[in-house]
């Protein structure tokens, strides 16, 4: 039992099966005259200058125009930065301004409306961050409702988002449309080209609310998605851009981790710690030999022909960042780090990461010189730091809180960075900036944050399919940096043959003073587990008939579980290689 807690000591549960981690506390190594609690307030003040400016200025459209002072809808008309910032809100610290942001949603956020939105970005904000604030939610002191949770307003909510993102999935392949209406599903003349990021980057949103909802739609949807772009990969193991998803045929053939492509790669492995599901994990795996061999040269990452594997973009994008941080949860931290590092020396050289670098020439790209706050190399220098406590990576973090308010603050929040040659602004600023640029640096700067839990605090909750451990750490972060709770998708349904219905735990509490029993019910399937036909059926063997016989429950108790259950209620996940 003190080893599996010890486990619980990763960041992320399945990274500390395999990388020794150095301890955690507020004493970690820190570069010579670097104070980490001061560029921790900074990036706390960071972020109260660009939400209290949206709060004045842009609420209720999506995001701030920061250079005018009000705002713009972009990607659907959801209060988007009120969405996206709300986790960030609670990893602050600030309990009470989360509670009334979940108020103000629940009461103004509407999905039934006449909106053309992209299905992936909707996914990732949208869903993701109503997931991550309804997981938080007991933690932010709001009074759950009963049954939490696997119900609440924002499940509800998250939920009732998704189901609007499910027609585009109705295609021959599997793999969905980039953009649906929200009211009237797909028009008619919508484009079938789809990039394969948003083919392939919704199954830790759509399988934590398969999970938590019982609905199996969601986790299948996803799945089969993923699997179209697995089967559809090139013969030496490569994905292209963009493929069509009604004839399967790949209309763009550049192969790379970078846009386009980059979150497929990383909901194949989020979504196996997650899931604990080896077939995700040996698909990444697969595609990082190819990665490997194909576009990896000296720590870098090229864009090859997917047939072919010839150089066709010797380019890195800034999207291109996260992969470091992805490497580190697979364990190949040496591989990660010389990655970062090269990564790291174009941040000096500009201050900031341009959205396209040739690599060769050692300068931007044409028309691809700005940086719209991005948050992917902050995000890889905080996995990275978990892992090997490395300084400089907090020197990264330094550079970054130096350069974003020496370039981009402006009176109204922090602009877009249109050209790091010159410094010129873009009137946006994007909801990513709160929801994941600001969060990655202050977690790079909070070694004590609850999201670090190493699972030496935690909280248990009764739902009605029995005791749940909730908060003990293993956070896995979506796509926009939203945390979900791996425990949670164990509190909300178990194999058929320990399902209870809540009408029959009741009757059995209230037996309990009457000294009556009463047989118990089972509950519906959703897709887990052995059918009531498989385990109620009589087996044959050697031609005589077996009845299965069953074991009663006793009265009020958790039916036994599996080893593999009882750690995954403690978000780990242990492979049977391991």
């Amino acid at each position: 039992a003190a080893a599996m807690l010890r486990c619980l000591s990763s960041f992320l549960c399945f990274w500390a099966l395999r990388l020794p981690l150095v301890p955690l506390g507020s004493g970690a190594a820190s570069p010579r005259g670097l104070d980490v609690a001061s560029y921790r307030e900074r990036v706390r003040a960071m972020f109260y200058h660009a939400y209290e400016h949206y709060l004045e200025s842009a609420f209720p459209y999506d995001e701030l125009r920061p250079l005018t002072c009000d705002g713009q809808d972009t990607w659907g008309s959801f209060s988007l930065t009120l969405i996206d910032a709300l986790d960030t809100l609670l990893i602050l610290g600030n309990v009470s301004e989360f509670q009334r942001v979940v108020s103000v949603l629940q009461e103004g956020v509407d999905f039934d409306i006449d909106v053309n939105a992209s299905v992936f970005e909707t996914n990732i904000r949208v869903v993701g961050g109503l997931l991550s604030a309804h997981l938080l939610s007991k933690k932010a002191g709001i009074a759950v409702e009963a049954g939490w949770p696997c119900s609440g307003p924002l499940l509800r909510m998250a939920e009732e988002a998704a189901r609007k993102l499910l027609p585009a999935f109705q295609t021959p392949t599997g793999m969905p449309y980039g953009t649906v209406n929200l009211l009237h599903g797909v028009n008619p003349g919508e484009t079938s080209v789809t990039c394969t990021a948003g083919i392939g980057t919704f199954i830790v949103e759509f399988a934590t609310l398969s999970h938590l909802t019982g609905d199996p739609v969601f986790e299948d949807v996803a799945r089969k998605a993923l699997k179209a772009l697995w089967k559809n990969r090139s013969d030496i193991g490569l994905v292209g851009n963009h493929i069509d998803v009604i004839t399967a045929k790949w209309v763009a053939q550049d192969a790379g981790i970078g846009a386009g492509v980059d979150s497929y790669f990383e909901y194949l492995v989020k979504g196996a710690i997650l899931l604990q599901d080896k077939e995700l994990m040996s698909m990444f795996l697969e595609y990082n030999k190819a990665i490997k061999n194909y576009t990896k040269f000296d720590d870098w990452y090229l864009w090859v022909q997917m047939y072919k594997g010839t150089v066709s973009m010797p380019v890195f994008q800034s999207l291109e960042a996260y992969w470091p941080g992805l490497q580190s949860l697979i364990g190949d931290v040496d591989n990660a780090m010389r990655t970062f590092l090269n990564y790291y020396t174009v941040w000096k050289q500009f201050g900031g990461l341009p959205e396209f670098y040739n690599i060769p020439q050692g300068y931007t790209v044409d028309k691809r010189e700005g940086y719209p706050l991005r948050p992917e190399l902050i995000e890889s220098a905080m996995y990275l730091y978990r892992a090997t406590r490395d300084p400089t990576l907090l020197e990264l973090g330094r550079d970054a809180v130096e350069s974003i308010e020496k370039i981009s603050k402006v009176d109204c929040g922090f602009a877009t960075i249109k050209d790091l040659r010159d410094h010129r602004l873009d009137n946006r600023m994007e909801s990513f900036f709160l929801a994941e640029t600001v969060k990655y640096l202050y977690l790079l700067f909070d070694p004590d944050n609850f999201i670090h839990n190493d699972g030496s605090a935690f909280d248990v909750v009764i739902t009605p399919y029995g005791e749940c451990v909730l908060d003990a750490g293993g956070y896995v972060f979506n796509t926009e940096a939203h945390p979900i709770d791996p425990a949670a998708l164990h509190c909300c349904r178990k194999r058929k043959e320990e399902q209870w219905e809540v009408e029959d735990l009741l009757r059995e509490f209230y037996s309990l003073k009457k000294n009556k029993k009463f047989p118990l019910k089972r509950a519906s399937d959703h897709g887990e587990g052995e059918s009531a036909k498989d385990s109620d059926a009589s087996s044959e063997k050697g031609g005589e008939k077996r009845s299965s016989k069953k074991t009663p429950h006793s009265l009020l108790s958790c039916p036994s579980q599996s080893f593999n259950s009882k750690l995954a209620v403690l978000g780990q996940v242990f492979l049977d290689n391991t």
